[in-house]
């Protein structure tokens, strides 16, 4: 029996700052149902306030408590570790980790840094990893879609100081397990009892069928042609609005 739903945020709501056709309704259909919802994201640019606030401007029914962000599931692994962070992110997402201490750093936080990816902030994390930093990564996308493109995403940074210092990031955010097992805790629900909606064939719906959980690949955002065949059993549907009809939700 499905207990709960897990949305990816663009792509699947949005794309470009608007909400995508029959979205809002949808996911007002889902809050009405009684069915556990979290609205689960690996943005590297937008702190969880400003995430649920833009949702919210948009006509979406949420609460904070409702969202989780990758660079919320990082910056709670540095406090738990009490590590010090070298934050490659991007200047909008600074406020995620503005109460940490940052002097003397321990740790790299890489994310969609989008002009600080250059060689001199790399060679600087790199010369961390060198001493024993760990790596922390928002996630291993490898590309994002905006105005009608496809954009490099954190991953081909990753895996290149994985490959430069010979070590394996700590991803905390899809396509991790930990990331979908702490959303599934949250929510009270077992993996069998959840349906992970998104976009990204890899790191959406993959990747949540790899915990266990039901997927559902929607046609909309960075969708390609032929991408279910990349996540064999994972359910595929138009849009989100299509999917909730589906289900034959009822508000």
């Amino acid at each position: 029996m499905l207990k709960a739903v897990f949305l990816d945020i663009g792509g699947v709501l949005t794309e470009d700052g608007e909400a995508l056709p029959g979205a809002v309704a949808a996911v007002a259909r889902l809050q009405a149902s009684g069915m556990a919802l979290r609205f689960v994201t690996n943005t590297s640019r937008k702190t969880s306030k400003t995430v649920c606030g833009e949702l919210l401007a948009l006509g979406f029914r949420l609460t904070p408590a409702q969202v989780f962000t990758a660079p919320g599931a990082i910056r709670d692994y540095l406090r738990r570790h009490r590590l010090r962070p070298y934050l490659l992110i991007h200047e909008r997402l600074a406020p995620e980790f503005a109460d940490l201490e940052r002097q003397d750093p321990n740790a790299v936080v890489l994310g969609d840094a989008e002009t600080r990816l250059d060689y001199p902030h790399l060679d600087a994390a790199f010369q961390l990893l060198q001493r024993g930093a760990p790596l922390l990564a928002v996630g291993t996308n490898r590309y994002f879609r905006r105005a009608g493109a496809l954009h490099l995403d954190a991953g081909p940074f990753v895996r290149a100081l994985e490959y430069a210092a010979g070590i394996e990031a700590t991803v905390l955010g899809k396509p991790a397990g930990d990331f979908f097992r702490a959303v599934l805790e949250d929510a009270g629900v077992a993996a069998g009892e959840a349906l992970m909606v998104g976009d990204d064939v890899e790191c959406d719906v993959a990747a949540a069928m790899d915990a266990g959980l039901r997927a559902c690949l929607v046609r909309t955002g960075k969708y390609r042609p032929g991408d279910e065949a990349r996540a064999p059993g994972a359910r595929c549907e138009a849009s989100l609005a299509r999917l909730v009809e589906a289900l034959g939700v009822r508000a």
